[in-house]
């Protein structure tokens, strides 16, 4: 009575009264994978991963690494995330590990957590969830943002669409299986037997590279619209394709998509484009219908049929992604708000023109350019704070870079952005947008001995010379006590405003020498 009574606190369905499934959900069997078939590299595992199987199992529990992991691992790949699922509860978890965090509302997973500083590394447990049909759950109108109080103390919720608001009642390993997305994904892998468990087929279709929705598709994607961008994603990242049953209703739910949380759909996003294949994942939303209309900043970077815009514009953008996916490839760090300023940049640049043309100057129409492509792109997401600041710099770098002069050029290169300023650039010249000579001079300034940036800064003096008609440059700011220059640069910028340090200088030396002068 007692274990019956503990049992219900934690969520765990009854042995004799099952918890009922959701239509139409097939339970699939078990079938035990040896290694002779599967065919996995045991050096291709993480060794924490494993260690955390152990210790689970050690407890007494069951635990598998699951899902991606074992997909990758099925196609001789090195996962980059490998997860556990057990039949322990978060709490029972939580207790084994010196360093785990419970986490999520709507999915409760722990964080295991080896290392610290850039070099730590984690592993997800879940625990194996019940499959439950959506008639048993409690209904709220809104979604997790906006039905926060109705959501509270629930562990199973849909919202009027039927997607999963809540999904933290446990079951056995056969409903986890059958609660999972697709085939691929719904295998469990034991390191110490080196055992594969399949209930649904995973292992021909990863064989096949089949991406096969388990269950009914359309109610799989009304449960959690993200199904269909994770699809695509799969798809793109595999080579994989869409069975058609799965296929199918998918432009019809991308509506559904729309009642998502923009901040999760922003990490999808982020997750489609930095994987190592974000051309093809392009291509994959074409395909399927998705390319426009459902993330507002890639309707800033596509034109009306879903492909990259002719041209310079378009090219920017397709060296940023092959620059990514190759930084990927490699083992490189990728930055989410490099990606995205590349995104953005034509944009910017076109509300930039616009607003200049007004009449306002180079540097606030600049900011003003920026502020309004992320209201209109970006809007409210948890995050945007730190990817504006990272993104903002970046374009305001672009306009610093025409000015070869002065204290300025010293200040630039030392800023901590300024490398990312510079790639910036550079990407910016190999498309044709700007002149590839200025991204050479900035990279040798960059590098360069005292010396040598000294007689980079007196070339770039004689070519600003040449280009305004042989003027000696030092000679325009002695015509007028303004504290602008008599003549602005060729991009109009205002040279005061951008780092006010040339001009200022000069000024503060006349002074003393016109109180001389009056003395005499």
């Amino acid at each position: 009575m007692i274990k019956k009574f503990i049992d219900k606190l934690l969520g765990k369905p009854s042995a004799k009264a099952p918890a009922k499934s959701a239509p139409g959900s097939v339970l699939g069997k078990r079938v035990e994978v040896q290694v002779a078939d599967h065919g996995i590299d045991p050096s291709l595992l993480d060794e924490r991963a494993v260690r955390v199987v152990q210790t689970l199992t050690d407890a007494g529990f069951e635990a598998y690494i699951v899902g991606g992991a074992v997909r990758d691992l099925l196609l001789g790949m090195r996962p980059k995330d490998f997860d556990v699922a057990t039949n322990a509860t978060p709490e029972e978890v939580k207790g084994l590990f010196r360093r785990a965090f419970i986490i999520g509302r709507r999915f409760r997973i722990v964080h295991v957590v080896y290392g610290r500083g850039r070099e730590h590394e984690v592993i997800e447990v879940s625990t194996f969830r019940a499959l439950l049909a959506n008639e048993s759950a409690e209904q709220v109108s809104g979604n997790e943002k906006t039905s926060k109080s109705e959501l509270a103390g629930k562990s199973h919720v849909v919202d009027a669409e039927g997607r999963v608001l809540r999904d933290n009642v446990w079951g056995p390993q056969v409903e986890d299986a059958a609660r999972r997305d697709f085939t691929v994904n719904a295998l469990y892998y034991d390191p110490q037997r080196q055992l594969v468990v399949d209930y649904h087929g995973g292992l021909v279709d990863a064989k096949k590279r089949v991406l096969r929705m388990i269950g009914d598709p359309e109610a799989r994607y009304r449960e959690d619209p993200v199904r269909i961008i994770r699809a695509v994603r799969f798809a793109a990242k595999l080579g994989f394709e869409l069975e058609p049953k799965t296929r199918a209703p998918v432009k019809a739910c991308a509506a559904l998509l729309a009642n998502v949380p923009a901040s999760r759909l922003f990490d999808e996003m982020i997750k489609l484009l930095q994987t190592g294949h974000s051309l093809a994942s392009l291509e994959q939303l074409r395909k399927q219908g998705l390319a426009r209309g459902v993330f507002p900043i890639l309707d800033a970077m596509l034109n009306e049929q879903g492909e990259l815009f002719e041209g310079v514009r378009g090219t920017f953008v397709r060296q940023a992604f092959e620059d990514t996916d190759l930084r990927v490839r490699e083992g490189r760090g990728v930055s989410p708000s490099f990606m995205l300023a590349c995104m953005l940049w034509h944009e910017v640049l076109e509300r930039w023109t616009r607003i200049r043309e007004e009449g306002e100057a180079t540097v606030p129409a600049l900011a003003q350019a920026i502020d309004a492509v992320f209201d209109a792109r970006i809007g409210d997401i948890s995050g945007r704070g730190k990817l504006a600041t990272d993104m903002r710099e970046i374009w305001m770098m672009q306009p610093r870079f025409e000015r070869r002069s002065g204290s300025g050029v010293y200040t630039l290169v030392e800023q901590p952005r300024y490398r990312a300023g510079f790639d910036f650039l550079r990407l910016r010249a190999d498309a044709g947008e700007t002149d590839a000579a200025l991204a050479d001079w900035w990279e040798d300034f960059a590098l360069g001995s005292d010396d040598e940036r000294a007689a980079l800064l007196d070339e770039a003096r004689e070519a600003d010379k040449q280009r305004r008609g042989g003027a000696k440059v030092h000679q325009l700011p002695r015509k007028t006590a303004s504290p602008k220059p008599a003549t602005l640069p060729a991009d109009g910028s205002e040279p005061v405003s951008l780092d006010g340090g040339p001009a200022k200088k000069r000024r503060r030396r006349r002074k003393p020498a016109a109180k001389a002068a009056a003395a005499e």
